[in-house]
């Protein structure tokens, strides 16, 4: 939610045509209980006097607040600050709302200090509670941290993991590279006994929460999660430069940017005999597959993860031809 309106009146929510802030907390879009946390968040914020973020006076500190609810109601709270001068005041702020609001478990703060279209910066400040969210997915115990990735609809994302796992469950596959892995629901959802599993995304935070997951199953044995930059992780495996077991088949699921020329030039590369592709933007998907001409499309499906909006995911499995 973006920070809006002034320090005696906060809005959370957008812009109007008229330049206007226009509280969203009562979106249809969010689940109730959510709706009223949003609203009581929004007044809590102007008891506090704090100036929200102005965009062309670059003055204000609140920029963003973001809200995460699990599956039992518990909620992660994160403040994307300017600077760190008002945590002092939100610190002594938070047990009033935390004893109205107890299913608030976790409140932290994120400075952001440029003055960019960034969502947040590399500081984090637990304020409250512990920084782990779990959210069971199919059965499967998914965590999420502060900075780590997670689905915006678990109800839609635990079918899109589940038609995953349904996919794989009859092919021949001993070894899954699970790319852009996140906290990683594809990959676990898609691991067996007879599977190993490797997993790979640029967020420490999101490979923690991974981690997390395979000790809670007993599968440490059974993974192998790391904390690198994709692109630079399969252009060592397609130049023979990396260890780590040959995939049978590689996993997918990029920022909606794609996955570009040089790594769609390193899977072909590498040469699994499949690939599983989850996008948030079909034409960017579609620009990838064109590059990707050793496949063919074997199944796909469509899930609509962003309801009321134009937006989807794409689930596609290719087979090497």
């Amino acid at each position: 939610m973006v920070v809006l309106g002034s320090a005696k009146q906060v809005k959370l929510g957008i812009l109007s045509p008229k330049g206007k802030p226009v509280s969203i907390c009562d979106c249809p879009l969010y689940p109730e209980q959510m709706q009223s946390v949003l609203q009581a968040l929004e007044d809590w914020l102007t008891t506090l006097n704090i100036a929200p973020y102005d965009i062309k006076r670059r003055s204000g500190e609140l920029k963003y607040l973001l809200l995460n609810q699990n599956e039992v109601g518990i909620f992660m709270l994160r403040l994307v600050l300017r600077s760190e001068d008002s945590i002092p005041l939100i610190t002594a702020a938070l047990p009033a709302l935390l004893s109205a609001y107890p299913q608030i478990e976790t409140v932290s703060a994120n400075i952001q200090a440029v003055h960019a279209a960034i969502l947040e910066g590399p500081v984090e400040q637990l304020l409250q509670g512990t920084p782990w969210l779990r959210q069971t997915l199919n059965g499967i115990p998914l965590y999420q941290r502060p900075k780590g990735f997670f689905q915006t609809n678990p109800n839609v994302a635990e079918k899109l993991y589940a038609t995953a796992a349904r996919w794989l469950s009859t092919l021949p596959i001993d070894h899954i590279w699970d790319l852009y892995c996140g906290s990683g629901g594809f990959g676990l959802h898609c691991l067996t006994p007879e599977r190993t599993l490797s997993g790979i995304e640029i967020e420490a935070e999101a490979i923690a929460c991974a981690m997390h997951s395979a000790k809670e199953l007993g599968l440490e044995s059974k993974v192998n999660f790391r904390a690198l930059d994709s692109a630079t992780f399969t252009d060592k495996k397609a130049r023979n430069a990396d260890t780590i077991a040959a995939p049978d088949i590689i996993i997918v699921n990029p920022p909606r940017r794609g996955l570009g020329s040089a790594l769609c030039e390193d899977l072909c590369a590498i040469n699994p005999p499949y690939i599983l592709y989850s996008s948030c933007n079909p034409q960017t998907l579609a620009k990838d597959l064109i590059q990707l001409p050793s496949y063919r499309i074997q199944t796909v499906q469509l899930f609509d993860m962003f309801p009321n909006t134009a937006h989807y995911e794409v689930l596609v499995l290719l087979a090497r031809i």
